[in-house]
């Protein structure tokens, strides 16, 4: 009977239900549900793939879902590393790439309205060929939609100057766990009580889901340039990203790499071996006469550090090839155990926390060869991210005792995470992956988010499994 109801909603063609297809809906890049179809297996999978093409459609699939106490689970691009998108507990996946409709493109405003589920790229595309840049650039970008930037709070490579996509967001329609629709004031900054629009923001579709949002864009630069420089130490390389920042010289991007990162990304980008050092992209945009000021004192820094300067052709190498490393063949994947454990701390914690994780993972998964290592990247005015990994290259082939391996490995991540003044993730989001340890992360203040998902959604209908609500 439901698939009848929804198929009246939405058309018969925009309702799928064979296994194949809906096992797509299953598979993210979180490695649990790709370790399982890798063994034969498969993940939970959705009871039927919904394609609304309209914000009316959406809100009347998610109000017959609240008749029958059907889970939804929203589905943007799935280019997610947290399992956001597994349909734990069945139901609906809601795919909604067909609302990608840009609605507006203000010029006088310097904005752009559109559907949460257009693509990243296509739009970033249409935006340039009007003069402008919605500058969230992530590596995801040829696959993520508008709405998942702002469903996980997404960093793209230049947030170090433009910000996370949170920053870009004016205002956004949302369709509420009852199907109702609601619109966020229009402007993000105001003193007219609380705000409502950030509600929304990071919670995964969890409070509700976006279908359309207005976003900040900036004119696209007159020159855009990049240098490299090695360090002769980390302290030294961190030290100056950190009065770079805090002298205001607003880079488009700093990104330091740890030794290990370094031998191999110097070998790449400039076809040399290096035995030992940090490497360090820095770029900045805009006006040519600011650029180059803003270079002078940025690159000054750099030379009271210790820094041998390596050139500009180092640095554009690695900006004309920067998504190279999410693209097979160079993307990691199986064989391999693997996972981006990323977080984010203020400046005179970042060194410690580093090490302090380095040194626990690398000694208690000695026996499986645990490679660890990262790159500082999205930096603020008080801190910066480390963008870490780990790998283990011959993982158990058991697919249970692999599981159990990968939750240890994380489990032990995010305990060093918090316990040296970080959070359990910087961009990539919550997902199923890290549900188990916002608790953790927010004490007693997650009541106020609970309080929020049993106002809006009892049923616990949207996203369920995830952000640690069960």
């Amino acid at each position: 009977m439901i698939n009848h109801e929804l198929e009246a909603i939405v058309g018969r063609e925009y309702v799928t239900r064979p296994e194949a297809d809906r096992a797509i809906y299953s598979v993210d890049i979180y490695w649990p549900p790709r370790l399982l179809i890798d063994r034969g297996k498969l993940p939970p999978l959705p009871d039927v793939v919904v394609q609304p093409g309209s914000v009316e459609e959406t809100s009347a699939v998610v109000k017959l879902a609240n008749l029958y106490h059907i889970p939804v689970t929203p589905w943007g691009g799935g280019s997610g590393s947290q399992g956001g998108i597994m349909p734990v507990y069945g139901g609906i996946s809601l795919d909604l790439k067909r609302l990608n409709k840009i609605i507006e493109i203000n010029e006088i405003s310097g904005t752009v309205t559109a559907q949460g589920g257009i693509n990243g790229y296509e739009l970033e595309n249409a935006l340039n060929a009007a003069g402008w840049t919605l500058p969230h650039y992530p590596a995801s970008v040829h696959s993520a939609t508008l709405g998942g930037y702002l469903a996980c709070r997404g960093s793209g490579t230049v947030s170090t100057k433009y910000g996370k996509a949170e920053d870009m967001v004016l205002s956004m329609q949302v369709v509420l766990p009852n199907g109702d629709v609601i619109r966020t004031l229009p402007v993000p900054n105001h003193a007219a009580g609380p705000g409502i629009l950030q509600l929304f923001v990071g919670a995964e579709g969890s409070y509700g889901i976006i279908s359309e949002a207005t976003m900040r864009l900036e004119r696209l630069p007159e020159v855009r340039r990049f240098r490299s420089f090695l360090f002769p130490d980390m302290h030294n390389g961190l030290e100056a990203g950190r009065n770079i920042m805090l002298d205001r010289l607003q880079p488009l991007v700093i990104r330091l790499y740890d030794e290990r990162s370094t031998i191999k990304t110097v070998r790449r980008v400039l076809g040399q071996d290096v035995s030992s050092g940090y490497y360090m992209v820095i770029g900045f945009d805009g006006f040519e006469d600011i650029v180059s000021a803003q270079e002078r004192r940025a690159y000054s820094i750099c030379e009271q550090y210790g820094a041998e300067d390596l050139g500009e052709e180092a640095g554009r190498n690695w900006w004309e090839h920067r998504y190279d490393f999410y693209f097979p063949p160079k993307v990691l994947d199986f064989p391999w155990m693997f996972g981006t454990l990323d977080t984010v701390t203020t400046f005179d914690k970042l060194e410690t926390l580093y090490w302090a994780k380095k040194e626990a993972l690398e000694e208690r998964y000695k026996e499986w060869d645990l490679f660890y290592y990262a790159h500082f990247s999205h930096w603020y005015l008080w801190g910066v991210m480390a963008y870490d990994r780990f790998i283990i290259e011959n993982p158990p082939e058991d697919p249970d005792d692999a599981l159990a391996l990968h939750d240890e490995v994380w489990d032990l991540a995010v305990k060093v995470n918090l316990e040296y003044g970080g959070v359990i993730n910087e961009h990539h989001g919550v997902g199923l992956k890290l549900a188990r340890h916002v608790r953790g992360q927010y004490g007693a203040a997650f009541q106020v988010l609970e309080g929020l998902k049993d106002t809006l959604d009892p049923y616990n209908l949207l996203n369920p499994g995830k952000m640690g609500f069960g």
